[in-house]
């Protein structure tokens, strides 16, 4: 057994990365944090989390209406010893994409495409990514820190607002990206005028309309001391509580944890570069060094497909190697 230490709180992790223990009461369940092994499968129904094995369809569940893919912090133009080759890494998370039995119908990119904001970066990223995809992006704090991220405004904030968000709507499902890497005060910002924004976007869906909600940093406090959560993220969290279904995806910590309270499912995403340490077991976040022969047993993509008859999404991480599926309970938030 291993344990990670979250502030005052505990979690007892296996090995293969499935929470271990039962019976956990609505506190601690929202304090801690469930973290869930790759090759692993959720369906969301009424909030609660089942899980099911990588490439099997829960019991009852019919094919995908359609699905997505998320790829998050490919951070290209990164040459340390966490990863001397971030492109070789992303090109093995694409060809992992391509291997799939249905080619998804886009991809969703979490932020952090580049490392240091640079012209070559985002070049290399539109090339690699080729025109055949269709790329959803919101950026990350290392593609805005150098001009505020004009650069990428440039190259893909056409249509969007502010300074990067927007929403769209595909087979059913309504798709919102936020920005909140730019106004960074130790956490993430959402701010004012993209909160008005939100709250204008949404007005006019249905509570029963599905949601997907993804952004760079993670929308609930994983871990403050690290900048690990969003410091306005409530006011945009309580605008989406009369929804049936929210699901709200992230990148920024480079590693899969999932919580669940109420209807909103929250994800992170691992990375496509380098693996980061689990909050608060190192002196500070940043990249983190595994033996070569492991290093794709931490970087991943992640799977969403959408049952329009259940309005139910069913996601699964699964690592560049192939790492071994681990199985997980399920959860269930006592009231």
């Amino acid at each position: 057994m291993s344990k990670a230490t979250m502030q005052d709180d505990t979690v007892e992790i296996l090995e293969t990365g499935a929470v271990g223990g039962d019976g956990i009461d609505r506190r601690g369940f929202l304090k801690c944090m469930a973290w869930a092994g790759t090759g692993l499968a959720w369906s969301f129904v009424g909030g609660v989390p089942v899980s099911h094995v990588f490439g099997q369809a829960p019991k009852g569940m019919k094919a995908a209406d359609f699905s997505f893919v998320q790829i998050s912090d490919s951070h290209l133009g990164f040459n340390k010893p966490a990863n001397a080759d971030v492109t070789a890494t992303l090109m093995a998370a694409l060809a992992k994409i391509d291997g799939l039995g249905k080619a998804p119908d886009f991809l969703i990119h979490t932020g952090d495409l580049t490392h240091s904001s640079k012209p070559e970066e985002f070049d290399a990223l539109q090339q690699i990514l080729g025109a055949k995809r269709q790329v959803f992006y919101v950026p990350g704090e290392h593609d805005t820190s150098v001009d505020d991220g004009k650069m990428y405004l440039e190259r893909y904030g056409k249509g969007t607002k502010g300074n990067g968000w927007y929403s769209y709507d595909h087979k059913g499902v309504h798709f919102i990206g936020l920005v909140n890497v730019v106004q960074l005060e130790g956490m993430g910002k959402l701010g004012a005028e993209q909160l008005a924004w939100l709250k204008q976007d949404l007005a006019g869906l249905k509570p029963s309309t599905p949601i997907v909600v993804f952004a760079h940093i993670p929308l609930w406090a994983i871990y403050p001391d690290w900048g690990w959560g969003t410091a306005d993220s409530e006011q945009a969290l309580a605008m989406l509580k009369r929804f049936g279904s929210v699901t709200v995806l992230n990148g920024h910590i480079h590693q899969v944890m999932q919580k669940v309270e109420g209807n909103v499912a929250f994800h992170t995403a691992m990375s496509t570069a380098f693996p980061q340490p689990a909050p608060g077991s190192a002196p500070s976040p940043g990249p983190m060094k595994v033996p070569a022969d492991k290093l794709r047993d931490v970087l991943g993509i992640r799977t969403v497909d959408f049952i329009a008859q259940k309005h139910e999404l069913a996601t699964v991480d699964a690592t560049l190697s192939g790492a071994a599926v681990v199985e997980a309970k399920e959860f269930r938030v006592k009231a």
